[in-house]
C-alpha cells in the first residue's frame, strides 16, 4: 500500500492496543490510518502470556474487560481468523486467613460489579485444577467467564477487522518525528514522506514514553524484564483453567498440552534504562534463569510434576509498567489531540479490547464512554516528569502485583518528594505520613508509646485510635491539617468571570470575598470537577481542589475555557501553605492570633478575608470539609511555621491538635460530604448525588452541561447517592454490595468509621431500571454485603451529624 499524504487520524503501534483502537475507530466510520514500525505485534503484543482476567477494583475498569472479553468472544466468527479465545475459566488461591478474606472481598466486589465469582474450598478447587497440590490451601475463588487467548491471534483478527471496516494499516513504516505548528498536532514524518494529521494516537507499547517525550508529552512507563517459563507437553487438561496463585507469586495456564508458569518477583529488573536498542523487533532478552530460581522454588509445592518435566522456554520478555500498575488512557494535558494508549502492565491481553474500544470513543467524541479515571492519564502530575523516581515507584508496584491489597496501603518508593514546609516539625510531633501525586501528607499522629508507623490489616488498624482521638478533639475542641498539598490555581483576565460563569455549575457571579462550592460537569451533565472558588477581585478568582486531581482539574479548566474569551489560568500550588483550622474552639484561637474580625457577623460562613497573623498575610477561607466551624488558612509558603506556631501557642488552652487525612475521611462520612473519584466524578450527575442545589439551573445563564441536566430533571433520575450505617464491628473499606429488599442495587463507592456516631459508614447508590425518589430509597430495607456475609444496613438520605449545618455557620 503506498503512503497516503494525510489521514484524519493515524495511530503509532501494530499492537494489541493499536490495532484494537484502529478496529472501533473504523467501526464508528473514521478515517483512520496505523503506522507499524515493523511488523504488526513485533513488540510486546507477540510474547505475552495470554492470561485474560476481568475482576479489578474499579467497576468501570471492569467493564472494560468485560468487553474485551464479549469482543474476543465473537471475533474469530466476524473475522474468520482463529484468536485462541477460551473461557476456560479463571482460578484464585488463598494460602492463610488474610489472603482468604482479601479473596471473599474481591468475591463481594465482583458481585458488586455483577461478576460471578464462586467461593470454592481447597477439594473443590483441585478438582477444577487436578495438577495442584493443596495441602496449605484455605480456598479458592473461581471466576468461570475468564479465560486465555492467543495474543497475535486477536491481534491480526483485529487488523483484520479494523482493514475490513476501511482502516489502513502500514507495516515496516517507522515514525521517525512527530510534526507540530503552533504547538498543536499537525502529523508525523517517516521515512516514506510526511504525512498530515488532525488527531494522532501512541500505542507504540515501551516505545510510547520516549516519542511523546519528544513534543513535551509525559508518558510514565518503565520498561520491565518479565519471564514466564513453557514446559514440554504432559497431562495437562486443555480445558484447565487459569491459575493465579498469589501467595506464590505465580500465575498458570494451559499451553498446547503443557503449562506456561510465571510471576511478579519482588525484585523485578527495569530494562533499556538508557534507551531501547533499535532495531528491537520480534527478539527477547536473555533468559534469567538465577532470576527465575525464586519462581520455580515457589512453584514446584504447588506444581510438583514440575520437577520432572522438561522446559521448552523461558521467555523473558521486556514489557512497560507503570508507577501504580494501571494502564495508561487519554487525551494528553499537555497537547490537544495527541491520545495515548499504553503502559499495560502484562495485562494487555486482558485490556485490548476495551481499552482500544475505550480509546477509539475518547478520539472520536472527546471524553470517553465512562468514567476512567482510574486509568486517565491525567492522573499523574509533576513527580511522573522524572524518569528515575517513576522507575523508582514502578518497581515497587510491580513487586506488589501479587502481594496483599491491604486496605489504605502507602507506597514507600521514591519518598519523600514533595514537602511541605512544616514536614518537619510534623514529623516531629508524631506525624505518620501518606503520599498523593508525591507530596507528604499526615494521615495519623502518633503519641509517646504508639508505634508511629502503619500496620495493615483487613480488621481495625492501628491508626484506629488516634484517628479517633483526632476526630474527636474536632468536634469537641479544635484541629490543625496541613493542607499545603492542595492544588490552587488563579483564574484571571477581563473573562474571567463569563469564563467561569460556563464552565461551573454554580453562579460565579457573587461579590468579591465569595466562596462558591461547584461542581463542573461535561456535556452529559456528569461531574467532571468538584471544587471551591473564591472572587478574589473584579477580574480574578482563587480556586482550590484536590491534590490528586490538579494535572485533571487544570486540564479540564483551561481546555473548557471558551474560545476567544481573555482568560488566564495559572497554577500557584507550590506558592501557597495551607492550615486548616476546625473545630468548635477554633475562632478563640483564630480570634486570639490576629486583630481582625473574625466573628460571624463580620466573616460568614462561605466567604474570604484578608487577616494578618504574626505578621504573615492570610486569605482566610470559612469552608470545612469536616462538618465543624473553620476556616482553611491560605498563606504564602515562606510563613507557614510562623503561622503554625502562633496557632498552636494559642490553642494550647483550648485542646487544638493536630490531625491528619485519615481524620478528615472520618469527619466527612459523619457529614456526607462527596468525595471526587469515589462518591461523584464524570458517571454521576449533581441531582443523582445529592447536589442539585449547587446548579444554577433556574437562572437563564448558560453553562457547560445545562441541557443535559435540565433533561434529567425533568425525566428523573435512577440511581440516588444515600449513606448507609451498620454497626460499629462490621468493617467497610468501599465496594460492599448493597442490597435493596433482597436484590443486588449498587455497591459502596466509600466505607469508613463514624467516631462519633459510632457506627460503621459507607455512601453508595440505590440504582434501578426505573425512575426512583427519595422516597423509593428510604423505603427499602437494606443490607450490605461484607466480604460475602449479608449484614443489615440501616439507609438515610441527611447527613449522620449536624444535618441543619448549625455547627458550621454559627
Amino acid at each position: 500500500m503506498t503512503q497516503p499524504a494525510s489521514s484524519k487520524t493515524i495511530i503509532v503501534g501494530g499492537g494489541i492496543i493499536g490495532c484494537s483502537t484502529a478496529y472501533h475507530l473504523a467501526a464508528m466510520g473514521h478515517e483512520v490510518l496505523l503506522l507499524e514500525k515493523a511488523a504488526l505485534t513485533s513488540g510486546s503484543t507477540w510474547h505475552a502470556a495470554g492470561l485474560v482476567g476481568q475482576l479489578r477494583s474499579n467497576a468501570n475498569i471492569t467493564q472494560l474487560l468485560g468487553y474485551s472479553i464479549d469482543l474476543y468472544d465473537r471475533l474469530e466468527a466476524e473475522t474468520g481468523l482463529a484468536t485462541g479465545w477460551k473461557m476456560n475459566g479463571g482460578l484464585r488461591l488463598a494460602c492463610n486467613e488474610e489472603r482468604w478474606t482479601e479473596v471473599k472481598r474481591q468475591a463481594t466486589t465482583a458481585h458488586s460489579f455483577g461478576l460471578d465469582m464462586q467461593l470454592l474450598n481447597p477439594k473443590e478447587a483441585q478438582d477444577l485444577w487436578p495438577l495442584m497440590e493443596i495441602g496449605d490451601v484455605v480456598g479458592a475463588a473461581f471466576l468461570p467467564t475468564d479465560g486465555q487467548a492467543s495474543p497475535s491471534d486477536i491481534t491480526q483478527a483485529l487488523a483484520k477487522g479494523a482493514r475490513a471496516k476501511g482502516a489502513k494499516i502500514l507495516e515496516n513504516t517507522p515514525v521517525t518525528q512527530i510534526l507540530t505548528d503552533k504547538g498543536q498536532i499537525s502529523g508525523v514524518r517517516t521515512p516514506h514522506g510526511d504525512i498530515q494529521c488532525e488527531k494522532l494516537v501512541l500505542c507504540c507499547g515501551q516505545w510510547t514514553r520516549e516519542l511523546a517525550k519528544t513534543i513535551g508529552v509525559t508518558v510514565p512507563l518503565v520498561s520491565v524484564e518479565h519471564q514466564y517459563m513453557i514446559t514440554e507437553p504432559f497431562d495437562v487438561p486443555s480445558n484447565l483453567p487459569t491459575l493465579r496463585d498469589p501467595d506464590r507469586l505465580t500465575y498458570y495456564k494451559e499451553e498446547v498440552g503443557g503449562l506456561v508458569m510465571g510471576g511478579y518477583e519482588p525484585n523485578g529488573i527495569p530494562w533499556a534504562t538508557d534507551g531501547i536498542p533499535d532495531p528491537f523487533d520480534f527478539q527477547l532478552l536473555d533468559s534469567n534463569y538465577d532470576h527465575f530460581g525464586q519462581l520455580i522454588e515457589l512453584s514446584l509445592p504447588r506444581v510438583p510434576k514440575l520437577e520432572t518435566v522438561g522446559v521448552k522456554e523461558l521467555i523473558n520478555g521486556p514489557e512497560s509498567f507503570t508507577p501504580d500498575g494501571n494502564f495508561i488512557l487519554g487525551e494528553a494535558p499537555e497537547m490537544s489531540n495527541v491520545f495515548i494508549g499504553a503502559g499495560f502492565n502484562a495485562f494487555g491481553i486482558a485490556s485490548g479490547g476495551g481499552a482500544g474500544m475505550a480509546l477509539a470513543e475518547w478520539v472520536a467524541n472527546g471524553q470517553p464512554p465512562y468514567d476512567l479515571w482510574a486509568v486517565d492519564i491525567r492522573r499523574f502530575g509533576r513527580p511522573h516528569t522524572d524518569t528515575e523516581w517513576v522507575k523508582a515507584r514502578t518497581l515497587e508496584a510491580y513487586g506488589k502485583h501479587y502481594t496483599m491489597a491491604w486496605p489504605s496501603e502507602e507506597h514507600d518508593s521514591g519518598r519523600p518528594c514533595r514537602r511541605s514546609p512544616l514536614y518537619d516539625t510534623l514529623a516531629a510531633s508524631g506525624a505518620v505520613f501518606g503520599e498523593k501525586l508525591g507530596w507528604e501528607r499526615p494521615n495519623w499522629f502518633a503519641e509517646p508509646g504508639e508505634e508511629p508507623r502503619d500496620i495493615y490489616t483487613f480488621e481495625r488498624p492501628n491508626w484506629h485510635g488516634p484517628v479517633g482521638r483526632e476526630h474527636k478533639a474536632a468536634r469537641e475542641a479544635a484541629v490543625l491539617f496541613d493542607q499545603t498539598s492542595f492544588a490552587k490555581f488563579i483564574l484571571k483576565g477581563p473573562d474571567a468571570e463569563a469564563a467561569l460563569q460556563w464552565i461551573a455549575a454554580n453562579r460565579v457571579d457573587r461579590p468579591v470575598g465569595s466562596i462558591i462550592y461547584t461542581q463542573m460537569l461535561n456535556n452529559a451533565g456528569g461531574i467532571e470537577c468538584d471544587l471551591t472558588c473564591v472572587r478574589t477581585g473584579y477580574d480574578s478568582y482563587y480556586i482550590v481542589t484536590g491534590t490528586g486531581f490538579a494535572t485533571h482539574d487544570f486540564n479540564w479548566i483551561a481546555r473548557s475555557i471558551p474560545e476567544g474569551m481573555n482568560a488566564q489560568l495559572v497554577d500557584v500550588t507550590s506558592s501557597n501553605a495551607v492550615l486548616s483550622l476546625f473545630g468548635p474552639k477554633s475562632r478563640d484561637i483564630l480570634a486570639s492570633v490576629t486583630k481582625d474580625d473574625v466573628s460571624n457577623l463580620a466573616q460568614p460562613f462561605a466567604t474570604a478575608k484578608e487577616i494578618g497573623i504574626a505578621g504573615c498575610p492570610v486569605q482566610a477561607l470559612r469552608i470545612t470539609y469536616v462538618g465543624e466551624l473553620g476556616w482553611e488558612l491560605h498563606l504564602p509558603t515562606e510563613y507557614a511555621q510562623t503561622v503554625y506556631d502562633a496557632l498552636h501557642d494559642a490553642g494550647a488552652d483550648h485542646g487544638l491538635r493536630n490531625a491528619g487525612y485519615r481524620a478528615i475521611e472520618t469527619l466527612r462520612l459523619e457529614k456526607g460530604y462527596r468525595a471526587w473519584s469515589a462518591d461523584i466524578g464524570p458517571d454521576h450527575t449533581p441531582d443523582e448525588a445529592g447536589l442539585g442545589w449547587a446548579v444554577k439551573l433556574r437562572s437563564n445563564i448558560p453553562f457547560l452541561g445545562r441541557e443535559a441536566v435540565a433533561a434529567q430533571r425533568e425525566a428523573g433520575v435512577k440511581k440516588l447517592l444515600a449513606t448507609f450505617t451498620t454497626d460499629g464491628d462490621t468493617i467497610l473499606s468501599g465496594r460492599e454490595t448493597i442490597y435493596r429488599n433482597g436484590t443486588r442495587c449498587g455497591w459502596l463507592s466509600s466505607g469508613g468509621y463514624g467516631h462519633t456516631v459510632r457506627k460503621s459508614i459507607g455512601m453508595g447508590y440505590v440504582r434501578s431500571d426505573r425512575v426512583i425518589d427519595r422516597d423509593y430509597v428510604l423505603s427499602g430495607t437494606y443490607e450490605l454485603e461484607v466480604a460475602t456475609e449479608r449484614v443489615p444496613a440501616d439507609v438515610t438520605l441527611a447527613p449522620l451529624y449536624d444535618p441543619r449545618m448549625e455547627r458550621v455557620k454559627v
